[in-house]
Order: C-alpha cells, then sequence, then structure tokens
C-alpha cells in the first residue's frame, strides 16, 4: 500500500540520528504492505542491513515464550490460577523483603503463592540484579556467585529457578508489577509439564510449524556472518562496537532465556507477529486458540497496580499475558486500537499486534541506549496513520 511509504523518511531519520542501520515490515490482513532495510549490519565493512540479517531481540523473546506457555495451558496441562509450586516445589512458601516504617528490613513469609499467571503478568515478586530493592541486590550477589564458582557458559534454567526461589520476593505476589526473570521461570515451567528442553519445545511447537528457520537461542557457525553488530551510542552519536553479551549466543552456552535470549531475523519474527494479529494462525497452521489470543492482549492488571510502568511512552498501556496492552488511547496520545499489544527489546527491537484491525509490524535496530521512547510511539503513529 502506496500509504505505508510514509514510513521511509522517519526510518531513514533514525539512522541518521542513532542506529547504525534499521528494518522494519508491515503485515496488514494477510500482505506484507511495507518493508524496508536502511543503513548498516556492520559499518566497519559497510554490510548493509538485509532481509536476512539475524538480530538479538532480546525482550521480543518474552511473547515467544508466553505464547509457548499457553500452548500448554490450551492443552490443560495447568491452570493460570494454579499455585507455582504444584510444578516447581522449589517455590512452597515463599518469603518476602519487609522494610518498616523505621527502614529496619526483615523476611517474612508470604501470605499467597506465586501463581502461574503471576509469571505472565510480571507480579511474581521476581526480579533482575540490580540495586533498585534488595531483591535485586540478592539476585545480582547469587548470579555473580554462580558465575564466579561454575563458568557463565554453565548457567540454564533450571540452575537459574533454583536459585530464585531461595532468595526472598520484592513484595507479596499479585500486589505490584516489576519487570525481572518471570517469563525465564514461565521458561522452566514449560520444560517440567512439556517434558522436553525449552529450545527444543520451542522448535517443535512454533518455530518449525511456522518456518522460522532463523530463530534459536544459540548462532549456528554458517549463519554467524549474517549477526548484526551490536552498537554503543556516544552522546556525541559515536557508535562503537558491543560484543560483551554475545557469550550467551555461543555453542557453548546452556542458557535458553525465555526473557531475553532468542535471535531472529525481520521475515520470521514478522510471521510470529501475524499469527497473532490473525487469532492464532498462519496459513493454515494453528499455534494458538483466537480466544486465548483476546486472553493474552487483555489488560490482566487490577486498578491498585496501574499504572504499571516507570517510562512515559507506555502511558495507556495495560499489561496482559506478557504483553503491553493499549487500554486508553487518548491517555496514551495515540491513534491505536483499544487491544493494540506487543513488546519490545533492549536493542530497540519492537512488535505491534492488533487482531482488530489484523495488522501486525515489525522494527529492527541494534544499538544502546536504544531511543525507544522516541522511536516507538512515532512507528506506532505512522502505521496507524497508513490504514
Amino acid at each position: 500500500m502506496k500509504s505505508f511509504e510514509k514510513l521511509h523518511p522517519l526510518l531513514k531519520s533514525f539512522v541518521e540520528n542513532g542506529p547504525a542501520g534499521c528494518a522494519c515490515s508491515v503485515t496488514y490482513q494477510g500482505k506484507t504492505v511495507f518493508e524496508d532495510y536502511i543503513g548498516y549490519a556492520d559499518i566497519e565493512s559497510e554490510k548493509p542491513i538485509f532481509h536476512d540479517t539475524i538480530y538479538r531481540i532480546f525482550s521480543n523473546t518474552k511473547l515467544v515464550t508466553c505464547v509457548a506457555a499457553l500452548i500448554l495451558y490450551e492443552r490443560g496441562l495447568f491452570l493460570l490460577n494454579d499455585p507455582l509450586e504444584d510444578y516447581l516445589p522449589e517455590f512452597k512458601e515463599p518469603k518476602v523483603y519487609h522494610r518498616n516504617i523505621n527502614g529496619e528490613l526483615s523476611i517474612l513469609p508470604s501470605s499467597k503463592s506465586i501463581r502461574v499467571k503471576d509469571l505472565f503478568m510480571m507480579t511474581s515478586g521476581l526480579t533482575y540484579g540490580g540495586e533498585g530493592n534488595e531483591t535485586e541486590r540478592s539476585v545480582k550477589v547469587a548470579i555473580n556467585n554462580f558465575n564466579n564458582d561454575n563458568g557463565s557458559e554453565n548457567l540454564d534454567v533450571r540452575s537459574l529457578f533454583k536459585m530464585l526461589s531461595k532468595i526472598p520476593l520484592a513484595f507479596e505476589p499479585g500486589t505490584q508489577w516489576q519487570y525481572g526473570y518471570s517469563h525465564d521461570v514461565l521458561g522452566a515451567l514449560i520444560e517440567v509439564v512439556s517434558g522436553k528442553s525449552f529450545g527444543q519445545f520451542l522448535q517443535d511447537e512454533i518455530f518449525d510449524p511456522l518456518e522460522m528457520k532463523d530463530t534459536f537461542f544459540k548462532i549456528p557457525e554458517e549463519k554467524r556472518e549474517r549477526l548484526s553488530n551490536l552498537y554503543n551510542r556516544s552522546e556525541n552519536g559515536e557508535l562503537t562496537k558491543n560484543s560483551l553479551l554475545d557469550g550467551y549466543y555461543q555453542p557453548e552456552a546452556k542458557f535458553e532465556s525465555g526473557g531475553a535470549g532468542l535471535l531472529s531475523t525481520l521475515g520470521d519474527y514478522s510471521r510470529f507477529a501475524h499469527m497473532l494479529a490473525n487469532g492464532g494462525e498462519l496459513n493454515g497452521v494453528k499455534i494458538l486458540g483466537r480466544k486465548t489470543v483476546e486472553l493474552m492482549s487483555t489488560n490482566h492488571l487490577q486498578p491498585e497496580v496501574l499504572p504499571y510502568y516507570n517510562w512515559d511512552y507506555l502511558k495507556g498501556y495495560g499489561y496482559g499475558l506478557g504483553v503491553r496492552v493499549m487500554i486508553d488511547p487518548t491517555l496514551a496520545g495515540s491513534n491505536s486500537s483499544i487491544g493494540e499489544f506487543g513488546w519490545c527489546g533492549l536493542a530497540g527491537t519492537w512488535v505491534l499486534i492488533d487482531p482488530k484491525e489484523k495488522l501486525s509490524a515489525v522494527y529492527m535496530q541494534q544499538m544502546l541506549p536504544n531511543f525507544e521512547a522516541y522511536h516507538q510511539p512515532r512507528l506506532r503513529s505512522v502505521i496507524y496513520s497508513s490504514l
């Protein structure tokens, strides 16, 4: 559709002021209506971004993990309200860090279990490592200790969740939203319930059926040249190559991260996205039922947990089963549909999915910081203005 050509100058402006290169694809009612590749995958060799360029999609992995878990939900192998300890006994009788009005820290028994849906919703009390609260500090120390004792290449899904189960939660499950390792633990749940490794389950149930031949946790040797460089951008706009995180994608690495571990291409992830925009089915291949996609893309957070985000560009969004969900376009200043959903990744990758319009869009780049607050709302506005 000619109207989508308005995206080209926008993408060109992104590359002029940000990443070394980018790519974008829009699919509308089953047809690719826009596809564009701008700039470089490797600045030094001037290798251009191409249709088969492979990207680190980081947290765009989370949607894949949640879809995989929902496949098992549809088979009756767990319920969303089930206690997590029914499947991962290590999480029985969780404890919570509590700070009283005098600032004194204590550890108390949680009044409730983590539910399976708390993993989907990021309301489990599990966190990433960091310095924001006592749980974050404990997670950071535990992972550093594991890596020092065992080597970072030996961290796997089971080791991570067992480590996390021993650390007091940041809050009572279901009472707050915090970004963290919830979807990585969901990967462990998938392993236990399915009887397969997490990566094998994704391959059998999603990647092979959707012909996603370039989506994986580890980069095959024969495809290594197609992996785009990741760049750090300085304040003056200088781009320098960042390979610090690439150890996770090597053959010896064991960790299949449900929260951030996948590599993919624009074409592969676009097929995955349009499967969801099409109600769980693509080209006669059914991955999820239409009603399950509706459940996934419904806001699940209670009013007292909203707004859940620390990022202004998510104004107007609630949170469903692993995805942002548009609930208030006026607050967002958005021309998108109520129910539009998706997520994004650390290096600036982004997906938009709209079952009402049967619309999906995928944007790929590889840059830190990612400029997501500038790029993503503008992409959304131009895409919807083109319908």
